[in-house]
């Protein structure tokens, strides 16, 4: 579903997404097509089943939103990692 259609589906709510067709410009991830896994109306709900699908498996584009915005875009960062001392 395109961000349109999933704001006049599910106004009002949070939505836990899952990209199917997503591009990253400029350190931006923009998104194409997006498959809506649940919605609910409140961010700790949604936080807590993102965990348990994230967890689960950590390679699938996972996200939430909520409907109020327009438009949507995620700004990507760079992970760096956790570094251990070697001995």
């Amino acid at each position: 579903m395109k961000w349109e259609q999933i704001r006049e589906q599910y106004p009002e709510q949070w939505v836990l997404v899952e990209a199917i067709s997503a591009y990253s410009k400029n350190s931006i991830r923009y998104f194409n097509e997006l498959s809506v896994i649940f919605y609910f109306p409140d961010s700790t709900q949604a936080w807590k089943e993102y965990k348990k699908l994230h967890l689960a498996e950590p390679t699938r584009e996972y996200y939430i939103f909520h409907t109020d915005h327009k438009t949507i875009e995620v700004k990507e960062q760079k992970f760096i990692g956790v570094r251990r001392r070697l001995q």
